[in-house]
């Protein structure tokens, strides 16, 4: 069993690199990972990006003397969405990286990196920009340069619009008039370019949460805590009626809907919609949708019963991403808000997928409440993290007895789940039931079991 690095800085996880701002992702961790994202993928040029935690100007920084240090040309876009960044890659092919910790509180920040292209790093080149990180932080940078080829570090102020007219371009100006959405921004990367984007394409909007102090990303608010949306929606009481509310994440590679009661509509839903809208408009290839082991067994049941086929990976978006690029599938995601329309974007966009189904309830017409309550039936999920002493590497076979006698009590209505965390001293437990009730017992005996193993 392994335990948590030794290592005072974060290796790369489920996506990317992770961990507590400043003290594990230092600036000095950044700068080396800068110079060894250099060497690696040799670019001559990259872009750079990064939410608006109070740490980001800082790291961002880092990267840039790091990456410039070793001749490349660093092009700096301040805050911006990860999905704007790597629609940026595709378009100009070179690599973008964002400093980002994503969902996660303004404590913690990270670093994101796509492949020329915005692809997802391969394994191979994730190994190697992390080991040749490690050395520069163990060794030092080598053998000091004396030509001065180094590189530029400049200010771009086009990304904006560059994404804007992007998705404009796709879903054609005015295409939402006559809907009234509500969208959270979590104080986060959305907070300027999703209210802007919503404008083009015709809709009322109204915004929360869009006013990011570097400390207030993700703080009660957006895609993983839609309850402030909702309240806002059911709570109105001022007569004005909302068609459909959207909160995204921090760094907006995320979404969650709301209805027009203040009723959560996770990824699953979102994805299944999706899924029989393009069967229907004959645009899913494949009749295929790929998810991970998270979605829930009822969108599993919704999706046979729709004649759409399922791949199920593990969890993580760049899973997906590799099962849909390995079948020519246009359409995955993540129970958590992740969702890929391969066709549209290269990585999860929030953002698009909002538009996506904004234009679907348009288009449809009726209220979003009843198309989502109609697309499946969710069983009962109940989710724990618990943090241990240490974390295994491999939780489920570590507790493969117990994750046995489970599945028996739960039969063939129900399933369990529990895996390592990829970035944290976690153990993750995860069971659906035929009740609540159910649920909740086998997931306490599971954490009893998690907390005894780990010691």
């Amino acid at each position: 069993m392994s335990g948590v690095s030794k290592s005072p800085h974060p290796g790369f996880g489920t996506d990317g690199v992770r961990g507590q701002a400043i003290v594990e992702v230092s600036p000095e961790y950044v700068m080396a990972l800068g110079r060894a994202v250099a060497r690696v993928l040799q670019p001559s040029r990259v872009v750079l990006g990064r939410d608006p935690r109070i740490s980001g100007p800082i790291l961002e920084a880092a990267f840039s003397a790091g990456a410039s240090a070793e001749g490349v040309r660093v092009e700096e876009f301040g805050v911006l969405p990860t999905p704007a960044l790597a629609m940026i890659s595709a378009r100009e092919n070179v690599p973008a990286i964002v400093i980002t910790a994503s969902h996660n509180k303004y404590t913690d920040n990270g670093v994101k990196v796509f492949a020329a292209g915005g692809r997802k790093l391969l394994d191979h080149q994730e190994r190697a920009i992390e080991a040749e990180t490690w050395r520069i932080l163990d060794e030092g940078t080598g053998p000091i340069r004396r030509d001065l080829q180094v590189g530029v570090v400049m200010r771009r102020s086009d990304g904006v619009s560059l994404y804007v007219d992007h998705l404009v371009e796709i879903f054609g100006e005015g295409s939402l008039a006559g809907l009234r959405v509500v969208i959270d921004t979590a104080n986060g990367a959305m907070s300027k370019v999703a209210p802007l984007l919503m404008q083009r394409l015709g809709a009322d909007v109204i915004v929360m949460n869009d006013a990011p102090d570097g400390t207030n990303i993700n703080d009660k608010c957006g895609a993983t805590a839609p309850q402030a949306l909702c309240d806002f929606i059911s709570g109105t009481g001022t007569g004005i009626s909302v068609d459909i509310g959207f909160a995204f994440d921090g760094d907006g590679d995320r979404l969650i809907a709301v209805d027009e009661n203040g009723r959560i509509v996770d990824g699953d839903r979102l994805i299944a919609l999706s899924a029989i809208d393009r069967q229907r408009a004959g645009t899913l290839a494949g009749d295929t949708v790929v998810v991970t082991v998270m979605s829930n067994l009822g969108f599993h049941r919704a999706m046979s019963g729709a004649g759409v086929s399922v791949i199920t990976t593990g969890v993580g978006d760049r899973l997906v991403l590799d099962a849909m690029e390995a079948g020519g599938f246009v359409l995955g995601g993540e129970q958590s808000g992740h969702i890929i329309h391969r066709d549209h974007a290269t990585t999860g966009d929030g953002l698009l997928a909002a538009v996506v189904l904004a234009r679907m309830m348009r288009r449809q017409g009726g209220r979003f409440s009843q198309v989502a309550a109609g697309v499946m039936h969710s069983f009962p999920q109940v989710l724990k993290n618990v943090r241990v002493d240490r974390r295994p590497d491999d939780a489920a076979a570590l507790l493969a007895t117990q994750i046995a006698a489970e599945e028996a009590v739960l039969g063939v209505n129900g399933r369990v789940l529990v895996r390592s965390s990829g970035t944290e001293p976690v153990v993750r437990v995860m069971v659906e039931a035929g009740t609540p009730e159910l649920a909740d017992e086998v997931a306490e005996r599971l954490v009893a079991a998690a907390l005894d193993a780990c010691r």
